[in-house]
């Protein structure tokens, strides 16, 4: 690992020193690059000169998701704080400056299959000869073994297979949207990448890790699945508010705002619920003196709580319950979630000066450092943006690098005359 002489500072983030050369699309595999951008590490995108596909998927249920620049929300989503080089690595030449980049590289980071990975020669066999402390980093549809190896996969895939469309206990697969396993994917490539870099610190090693959207999944599930395992029985049971405690329910208020409430053990709380609610009563019905008759009586009890409820609005009863330590949420939609008091006090949502969009608000990372910061830092390049930069970088001159142009290895931005 590339060593930092000095202690992060503020302004610098905590992977400064560490650089990722990537080639991959849409965002499970390139996602770990944004993530590791937040960090401070510097990521350069390798691109193909018609793009990665993603740029383009702007149709999304029906809706048009296209930024005013034309391309997709979430090509921004996946290529965060990244420069970007427009490759042709098909040819000697590109091949050349690719290996260029690997062996100044401490990450490779792609998603393709494995036979495209071989067939490209950026497999970890051949680019580990370039530069053998190399970190190659990959991610699959279902894993590097067993029959669907080599077979494609996308995030409603991954989904599917894991188990996590029946987890809401729905008769029929429901999707969870947008991107949520390739996101997680994303994040535990991350974290392989991380714990790979500390290995060759300690060891002095390079190696291969690879993770999968149906790995991920598994993961994600890992309660679920021992669940089956150690008893038999599966937690992914219809979530219906009528056989639920008021202890761990959902209430609609006044203003339709809605609250969740999970306390446990619930007998320690359902003296105080009781009595913030004004429903010290209720302790004294025999059918809720304790948690099996509440359960018996559960209907009744929640539609009770239900008009309850509705007397006030949510930010009334939120107060009430923090005054009285109770463990209660508002349920609330992504539009809210982006001026949540507690999301931008802690960082979770921040803005961001983007030199297209203007002033915008995107999630922060959601870990906080003492000794350093971390967060979006660039948006998204176009294809080529840093092309010039990064082969002047490795040595190239202006003429090498207008003649590279002009044979098609490699591209500068559109407007760059070459």
């Amino acid at each position: 690992m590339n060593r930092i002489e000095q202690p992060s500072t503020e302004a610098e983030g905590p992977l400064a020193g560490i650089r990722i050369v990537e080639y991959g699309v849409f965002h499970a595999g390139p996602g770990a690059g944004a993530i590791l951008g937040d960090l401070g590490a510097d990521v350069i995108k390798i691109e193909e000169a018609g793009g990665d596909p993603e740029r383009y998927w702007t149709l999304l249920g029906g809706m048009d998701m296209a930024l005013p620049n034309g391309e997709s929300f979430m090509f921004e989503a996946s290529n965060r704080n990244k420069r970007n080089i427009s490759l042709d690595i098909t040819t000697a030449r590109g091949r050349a400056i690719l290996h260029q980049m690997v062996q100044r590289a401490d990450v490779f980071l792609t998603n393709l299959r494995p036979s495209t990975k071989t067939a490209m020669g950026i497999d970890y066999p051949t680019l580990s000869r370039v530069n053998p402390r190399l970190i190659h980093a990959s991610v699959s549809g279902y894993g590097q073994q067993g029959p669907m190896r080599d077979i494609g996969a996308f995030d409603p895939l991954g989904q599917a297979r894991s188990g996590m469309t029946f987890v809401t206990g729905n008769a029929e697969p429901t999707l969870m949207h947008l991107a949520i396993l390739d996101q997680a994917t994303a994040i535990t490539l991350s974290h392989a990448i991380l714990t790979a870099l500390v290995m060759r610190e300690r060891r002095g090693i390079g190696q291969e890790v690879h993770t999968s959207l149906y790995g991920t999944g598994l993961w994600l599930l890992y309660a679920n699945l021992l669940s089956v395992s150690l008893l038999g029985k599966d937690p992914g049971v219809p979530w219906e508010r009528q056989q639920n405690s008021p202890l761990r329910n959902s209430f609609r208020c006044r203003d339709g705002g809605w609250l969740m409430g999970v306390h446990h053990p619930e007998e320690k709380y359902w003296g105080p619920f009781c009595t913030a609610t004004g429903q010290e009563s209720l302790q004294a019905d025999p059918r809720f003196t304790d948690g099996r008759a509440r359960q018996r009586n559960c209907p009744a009890l929640v539609a009770h709580f239900d008009a309850v409820f509705a007397t006030r609005d949510r930010d009334a009863w939120m107060e009430t319950f923090r005054r009285h330590g109770l463990m209660f949420s508002p349920a609330q939609r992504i539009d809210e979630v982006l001026t949540d008091p507690q999301a931008l006090a802690n960082g979770y949502v921040t803005d961001f000066d983007h030199p297209v969009l203007g002033r915008v608000r995107l999630p922060g990372y959601p870990v906080s450092f003492s000794a350093g910061r971390a967060g979006t830092r660039t948006k998204a390049a176009a294809i080529g943006e840093h092309t010039i930069e990064i082969l002047a970088e490795l040595g190239y001159e202006t003429a090498e690098i207008a003649a590279l142009q002009r044979a098609g290895v490699a591209q500068g931005p559109k407007d760059d005359p070459g």
